[in-house]
Protein backbone atom coordinates (compact mmCIF):
# COMPACT_ATOMS: atom_id res chain seq x y z
CA UNK A 1 0.00 0.00 0.00
CA UNK A 2 1.16 3.26 -0.18
CA UNK A 3 1.97 5.96 2.38
CA UNK A 4 -1.48 7.58 1.91
CA UNK A 5 -3.30 4.71 2.70
CA UNK A 6 -1.27 3.51 5.46
CA UNK A 7 -1.92 7.27 6.58
CA UNK A 8 -5.42 6.88 6.19
CA UNK A 9 -6.05 3.46 8.04
CA UNK A 10 -3.81 4.40 11.30
CA UNK A 11 -5.04 8.09 11.79
CA UNK A 12 -1.03 9.00 11.30
CA UNK A 13 0.30 11.99 8.88
CA UNK A 14 2.18 11.18 6.55
CA UNK A 15 5.28 13.49 7.49
CA UNK A 16 4.40 11.16 11.04
CA UNK A 17 5.18 8.12 8.50
CA UNK A 18 8.20 9.81 6.84
CA UNK A 19 9.98 10.35 10.54
CA UNK A 20 9.47 6.86 11.58
CA UNK A 21 11.09 5.62 8.13
CA UNK A 22 14.03 8.32 9.03
CA UNK A 23 14.02 6.53 12.68
CA UNK A 24 14.29 3.41 10.90
CA UNK A 25 11.33 1.95 12.64
CA UNK A 26 9.32 1.03 9.69
CA UNK A 27 11.03 0.47 6.32
CA UNK A 28 9.45 0.72 3.23
CA UNK A 29 9.85 -1.08 -0.39
CA UNK A 30 9.73 1.24 -3.40
CA UNK A 31 8.02 1.25 -6.84
CA UNK A 32 10.34 1.30 -9.77
CA UNK A 33 8.40 4.83 -9.51
CA UNK A 34 9.82 5.89 -6.05
CA UNK A 35 6.57 6.18 -4.89
CA UNK A 36 6.80 3.93 -1.10
CA UNK A 37 4.73 0.53 -0.81
CA UNK A 38 4.36 -0.52 2.51
CA UNK A 39 3.04 -4.04 3.41
CA UNK A 40 0.08 -5.15 5.35
CA UNK A 41 1.75 -5.76 8.66
CA UNK A 42 3.16 -2.07 8.88
CA UNK A 43 -0.47 -0.96 9.54
CA UNK A 44 -0.51 -2.64 13.36
CA UNK A 45 3.35 -1.98 13.38
CA UNK A 46 2.59 2.01 13.24
CA UNK A 47 -0.57 1.46 15.54
CA UNK A 48 2.14 0.04 17.70
CA UNK A 49 5.00 2.58 17.78
CA UNK A 50 2.12 5.21 18.28
CA UNK A 51 1.26 3.29 21.36
CA UNK A 52 4.90 3.37 22.51
CA UNK A 53 5.74 6.86 21.71
CA UNK A 54 2.20 7.97 23.62
CA UNK A 55 2.90 5.86 26.54
CA UNK A 56 6.18 8.13 26.53
CA UNK A 57 8.81 5.92 25.29
CA UNK A 58 11.71 7.73 22.72
CA UNK A 59 12.34 6.21 19.33
CA UNK A 60 15.54 4.72 20.08
CA UNK A 61 14.25 2.46 22.89
CA UNK A 62 11.25 1.86 20.52
CA UNK A 63 13.71 1.02 17.49
CA UNK A 64 15.51 -1.76 20.28
CA UNK A 65 12.29 -3.26 21.34
CA UNK A 66 10.19 -3.98 18.03
CA UNK A 67 11.80 -7.03 17.49
CA UNK A 68 9.78 -8.37 20.37
CA UNK A 69 6.70 -7.56 19.15
CA UNK A 70 7.27 -9.74 15.90
CA UNK A 71 5.58 -13.34 16.40
CA UNK A 72 7.34 -15.65 16.53
CA UNK A 73 9.29 -13.95 18.86
CA UNK A 74 13.24 -14.64 18.95
CA UNK A 75 14.49 -12.00 21.34
CA UNK A 76 18.10 -11.38 20.95
CA UNK A 77 20.18 -7.96 22.48
CA UNK A 78 23.49 -8.38 22.62
CA UNK A 79 23.91 -4.63 22.56
CA UNK A 80 21.21 -4.67 25.86
CA UNK A 81 23.22 -2.32 28.09
CA UNK A 82 22.59 -1.70 32.14
CA UNK A 83 21.30 1.71 31.20
CA UNK A 84 18.93 0.14 28.34
CA UNK A 85 17.41 -1.94 31.10
CA UNK A 86 17.00 0.27 33.74
CA UNK A 87 15.21 3.16 31.09
CA UNK A 88 12.95 0.25 29.84
CA UNK A 89 12.02 -0.86 33.93
CA UNK A 90 11.70 3.18 34.39
CA UNK A 91 9.35 3.18 31.59
CA UNK A 92 7.43 -0.10 32.47
CA UNK A 93 6.79 1.38 35.98
CA UNK A 94 5.65 4.76 34.44
CA UNK A 95 3.33 3.16 31.94
CA UNK A 96 1.98 0.89 34.74
CA UNK A 97 0.89 3.97 37.12
CA UNK A 98 -0.78 5.52 33.65
CA UNK A 99 -2.71 2.92 33.44
CA UNK A 100 -3.73 3.08 37.07
CA UNK A 101 -5.00 6.85 36.53
CA UNK A 102 -6.69 6.19 33.23
CA UNK A 103 -8.54 3.36 34.83
CA UNK A 104 -9.74 5.51 37.52
CA UNK A 105 -9.99 8.29 35.44
CA UNK A 106 -12.76 5.79 33.09
CA UNK A 107 -14.23 4.23 36.31
CA UNK A 108 -14.82 8.42 37.26
CA UNK A 109 -15.93 9.12 33.66
CA UNK A 110 -18.13 5.83 33.59
CA UNK A 111 -19.99 6.43 37.27
CA UNK A 112 -20.91 10.14 36.27
CA UNK A 113 -22.37 8.47 32.85
CA UNK A 114 -24.26 6.26 35.10
CA UNK A 115 -25.51 9.11 37.42
CA UNK A 116 -26.85 11.58 34.45
CA UNK A 117 -28.38 8.67 32.99
CA UNK A 118 -29.84 6.49 36.15
CA UNK A 119 -29.42 9.06 39.17
CA UNK A 120 -32.39 6.73 41.34
CA UNK A 121 -29.59 3.96 40.64
CA UNK A 122 -26.46 6.40 42.08
CA UNK A 123 -28.78 7.07 45.33
CA UNK A 124 -30.04 3.13 45.80
CA UNK A 125 -26.24 2.04 45.63
CA UNK A 126 -25.52 5.12 48.31
CA UNK A 127 -28.44 4.38 50.29
CA UNK A 128 -27.36 0.51 49.97
CA UNK A 129 -23.79 1.51 51.53
CA UNK A 130 -24.84 2.98 54.32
Amino acid sequence: MRIGELSERTGTPRRLLRYYEEQQLIVADRTPNGYRDYDEAFVDRVMQIRGLLDAGLPTRIIKQILPCLDKPRVIHFPDATPEMLATLEQERDRMTERIRCLVRNRDAVAEYLEAVRDPDSVRDRADAAS
